[in-house]
């Protein structure tokens, strides 16, 4: 992954601090196996994302399910700790192009590994302590994806909503009810809804609440989790303006989760593409939409029915989401990709893949042996399979540009003997002005003339 300010880089407003910085955030869960339950191996729900979030600024979370968005809303948040990298908050931009510095050092003297465990003991989420923690939690609030879910259904309104403010001490009594009614007068409710419980509302009526929760505190960064997702049309725009006014009024920073492209198109300034775990494309909003450079939000956009898809010569998305337990090399989208080159990192996991989709006619593969990601030994159970195989590969059953990076092809027996043309990740590249895109291509896919 290219260096942090190459991701998405603050917004251009003037301001010096920053909200929120997150560099190379990783989060791993082990596969356990076996009676011992020993770890076989990881599952890379998030690989190495960065991003800055500013003052005031929306920044758009988009991909398909699966893709890691709700794992990495969940280390911003402090639900869960990283795996590699981290979130670091109350920057201001000095400190910030100070940390990017130290963590582009290689091999750090005393002093600069000094400075950088400075920097991250004050500023890393998962190494905060005391009243540095305490001050992340308060001005980090999260907006989940089930308002019923995450509403205490024992409680009145007038408990949930004040719960934040009773937690850090903030009002009680009399002055409690009034600010509670204050916060529900905000987001379109009123002082007849504070002794009701949550089944009582509709699904609408649950996010206000929500909403109405996580701006107890006043916060900088609230954390929607696809907030609109489970709402009717008409519900959704009522909830979108809402969450724009009360952004313009206090000034609030928004990690906005979603897979809506016509949601994302009118709430983000800036948008993040994320693809099995990492980065896909990066940039301001309207240049994805108007010239999208990965063909993977290429095909996000073909599937909205808001964008004019002849215009821009786009195909629809086609395939499963891979395994993040095995992610694809070089390109993780080459697996699904339209415009694949030989370049992309055709490997053998890929004829793995492509083995478990035939259904019945290779299931004789009793193993593989890798030397490498992109060179390994398939066994079959008998000869006459082996020599399936190669006769598949050779022919078109397989895309074009894999066969053309097979560098070896040879049957001895029951292995079938395979190499790739062995590649490099694909790092994101600078497509304009703060736009980024991990491909090779330029643009993705030609568009007419």
């Amino acid at each position: 992954m290219r260096a942090a300010e190459d991701v998405v880089d603050s917004t251009q407003t003037g301001r010096r601090e920053l909200v929120l910085a997150v560099r190379e955030l990783g989060k791993y869960f082990p596969i356990r196996e076996g009676a011992l339950q020993k770890i076989a191996g990881h599952i890379k729900a998030v690989d190495g994302v960065s991003f800055d979030i500013a003052p005031g600024q929306t920044l758009g979370l988009v991909g398909e399910s699966g893709c890691g968005k709700t794992t990495l809303g969940r280390c911003v948040a402090g639900l869960t700790d990283p795996t590699a990298g981290g979130v670091y908050f109350g920057l201001d931009s000095a400190a910030r192009d100070r940390l990017d510095s130290l963590l582009a050092v290689t091999a750090p003297t005393a002093e600069q590994q000094s400075e950088l465990e400075d920097l991250t003991d004050r500023h890393r989420v998962d190494r905060m302590k005391g009243d540095s923690y305490r001050r992340y939690r308060r001005n980090c609030q999260v907006v989940f994806q089930e308002s019923f879910a995450s509403l205490n259904p024992r409680q009145l309104v007038k408990d949930i909503v004040g719960r934040p403010l009773r937690v850090h001490r903030e009002a009680s009594g009399q002055q409690l009810t009034a600010r509670v009614v204050e916060l529900l007068d905000q987001v379109g409710l009123g002082r007849q809804h504070l002794y009701r419980y949550p089944h009582q509302f509709s699904g609408g009526q649950r996010q206000r609440i929500s909403i109405a929760r996580a701006l107890a505190l006043d916060p900088e960064l609230v954390i929607l989790d696809e907030p609109t997702s489970a709402l009717d049309v008409s519900v959704q725009a009522q909830i979108l303006n809402l969450l724009h006014d009360l952004q313009r009024e206090r000034q609030l920073a928004y990690l906005f989760i979603t897979h809506d492209l016509s949601v994302v198109r009118h709430m983000a300034d800036r948008i993040v593409v994320m693809y099995v775990g990492q980065v896909a494309e990066a940039g301001p909003t309207e240049a994805l939409f108007e010239r999208p450079e990965h063909p993977y939000t290429q095909a996000l956009l073909a599937s909205s029915p808001d964008v004019d898809e002849e215009t821009l010569n786009l195909q629809p998305l086609e395939g499963a989401i891979p395994d993040p337990a095995r992610p694809p090399q070089g390109c993780r989208f080459h697996t699904r990709c339209p415009v694949a080159t030989p370049a992309c990192g055709w490997e053998v996991d890929d004829v793995v893949r492509w083995l478990e989709d035939v259904e019945g006619t290779f299931d004789t593969l009793r193993g593989v042996t890798r030397r490498s990601a992109f060179d390994a030994a398939l066994t079959f159970a008998d000869a006459d399979s082996a020599q399936g195989l190669a006769a598949a590969l050779r022919s078109g059953a397989i895309p074009g540009s894999m066969q053309t990076a097979l560098e070896e092809l040879k049957v001895d027996g029951n292995d079938v003997q395979i190499r790739f043309t062995e590649v490099d990740e694909v790092q994101l590249t600078t497509r304009g002005p703060d736009h980024v895109a991990a491909c090779l291509l330029d643009g993705g896919v030609a568009r007419p003339g």
